[in-house]
């Protein structure tokens, strides 16, 4: 029986890196974000309906989505992020079921979704891990790996589900505050307690 398993985690977590050290464990790893992209590369009738519903101004001169100016729009205006997401999320979706379809019956499929707190879906999952770290740590990894100033960091972190809200839909937290080796320990752990489990 396939084991269905949701990972999820704020900005700079490491729910990445977590998601990686399960696909090394042998998880099935499905990640929503990948998802995302490939259903509005150039040429799809995701990539369409976008330009038909937010214009011309989120391409690329190449004819690409242009990430960054998708993301500046709907940053800004909810609406547009709503109008987004009706198109996006629905593919996504479909073609999820489709890799979690080809797995292997005994298989530890892990849905990789940086949202599951704001969507609503986590009793969907035989069982949910969050990657957990304080705020301050986000802030932090945001102004140093990526080179964001603290108030985008500030602001992005806002734009998703608090700490609270995440933590509430776990069955597992996983905490990130210390070594990676101290990470990967805590999820061999807890996938041979879900694999025992079920």
């Amino acid at each position: 029986m396939t084991l269905r398993v949701g990972l999820t985690g704020g900005i700079a977590s490491g729910k990445s890196t977590v998601s990686a050290i399960l696909a090394e464990l042998g998880a099935v790893v499905v990640d929503a974000d990948l998802l995302a992209r490939e259903v509005v590369e150039r040429g799809t009738p995701g990539l369409a309906a976008v330009v038909e519903e937010l214009g011309d101004d989120v391409l690329t001169p190449e004819g690409d989505l242009d990430r960054a100016a998708v993301g500046a729009l709907v940053f800004a205006d909810p609406d547009a992020r709503r109008r987004l997401e009706a198109i996006v999320h629905p593919l996504v979706h479909a073609r999820a079921a489709e890799l979690e379809a080809a797995a292997p019956e005994d298989a530890v499929v892990v849905h990789d979704i940086p949202l599951l707190a704001e969507g609503g879906r986590a009793d969907s999952f035989d069982a949910v891990l969050v990657v957990d770290v304080p705020t301050e740590v986000q802030v932090e990894r945001m102004v140093r790996d990526r080179g964001w100033t603290r108030e985008q960091a500030e602001a992005r972190i806002a734009a998703q589900a608090g700490r609270a809200d995440r933590i509430a839909i776990a069955t597992h937290v996983l905490d990130n505050t210390g070594s990676r080796e101290e990470l990967r320990a805590a999820v061999e752990r807890v996938l041979a307690e879900l694999v025992a489990r079920a």
